[in-house]
């Protein structure tokens, strides 16, 4: 069994990674800080579910600090990194795009100069779908362009992925770098919509609709985006890989599917799209299946529901928790 560093391990896929990564018998090195770019007890419950495993070590620190990170790489002896730490949101990094430079980029140099200098041969970095920007056809293929970001998200993912390669190059790092399509699940990020829908709508708050509903999203389920990570962590060079459900899902029709989980209607309230939003996305997830084996398992509705049942089992806080507009 292999000791792995899992960053951002209380963050929304984070935790799942590492909840698998234990369940399958490995040992977990987490480390996190725990800040506040959302509810901090979203972060708190992921956390307490392994918390206490005798195979898991917890580090609370910043990937963005060099220093506290040698001491984390000095204690143990890696296998790999998955590096899951980043300030993710497209429409947060417009409004403070220097954090996300601090965490996407500095962090990811950070932490691929300690894998050179501690011989750890395998590092996969979560990268984002939102580098295929508008202009590419889809179903988004890795060979397409993606230097032409909307948002300081996805530029400071870019610079991540290029970093990826230049440690790849020279100094033979195997890296897999895997960008997302729109993750959702039981305890998600409060500022991605479905979480949102469910909350809004579950409490019978107004549904905030940015632009008129008709663009879709490539929503992916958490397990099924853990589970491909986990499958990245084998040797195969560098690898550009995308991990979606290949099935869009119109926004709106995403609003029908939470009213009929909770079994509330929603209440919308349309406004202006926000400029860096993309009208689509969709994943060709050849690549994966062809290199990993890799399919998703969990369908939209039933991944809904499991988010749903998750909600009203935490309804007493989750029901608090700010999502913004």
């Amino acid at each position: 069994m292999s000791h792995i560093l899992v960053t951002g391990a209380a963050g929304f896929i984070g935790a799942r990674v590492t909840e698998l990564l234990l369940e399958d018998g490995h040992t977990v090195t987490g480390v996190d800080n725990l800040n506040d770019a959302y509810d901090v007890r979203l972060k708190e419950w992921r956390l307490d579910q392994f918390r206490d495993h005798p195979r898991f070590t917890y580090h609370p620190l910043d990937i963005s600090e060099r220093e506290a990170l040698d001491g984390v790489f000095e204690d143990g002896s890696f296998d790999a990194v998955i590096n899951l730490a980043a300030r993710a949101g497209v429409r947060q990094s417009v409004a403070d795009p220097w954090v996300y430079q601090e965490t996407n980029v500095t962090g990811t140099l950070n932490l691929l100069e300690l894998c050179r200098e501690h011989d750890v041969g395998k590092f996969v970095l979560a990268s984002t779908s939102s580098l295929y920007g508008d202009q590419n056809e889809q179903p988004y293929h890795e060979e397409q362009r993606t230097d032409a970001p909307l948002s300081p998200y996805a530029a400071s993912k870019k610079g991540a992925e290029a970093l990826c390669y230049t440690y790849h190059y020279l100094y033979d790092v195997d890296v897999t770098i895997f960008r997302y399509f729109t993750v959702y699940g039981p305890a998600g990020r409060p500022d991605m919509s479905l979480f949102r829908f469910v909350q809004w709508i579950s409490e019978g708050r107004p549904v905030t609709i940015f632009g008129d509903g008709k663009q879709s999203r490539d929503f992916t389920y958490v397990d099924d985006i853990a589970r491909g990570t986990i499958a990245g962590t084998k040797p195969l060079g560098y690898e550009i890989i995308n991990l979606g459900s290949d099935t869009p899902i119109v926004l709106m029709d995403t609003v029908r599917t939470v009213e009929a989980a909770t079994g509330n209607e929603a209440h919308l309230d349309f406004q202006p799209r926000h400029k860096s939003d993309v009208m689509a996305t969709w994943a060709d997830i050849g690549k994966a299946e062809r290199l990993l084996g890799w399919r998703p398992q969990v369908d939209f509705e039933t991944g809904v529901a499991r988010l749903v049942d998750w909600y009203k089992a935490n309804r007493d806080w989750a029901k608090d928790i700010r999502t913004g507009r």
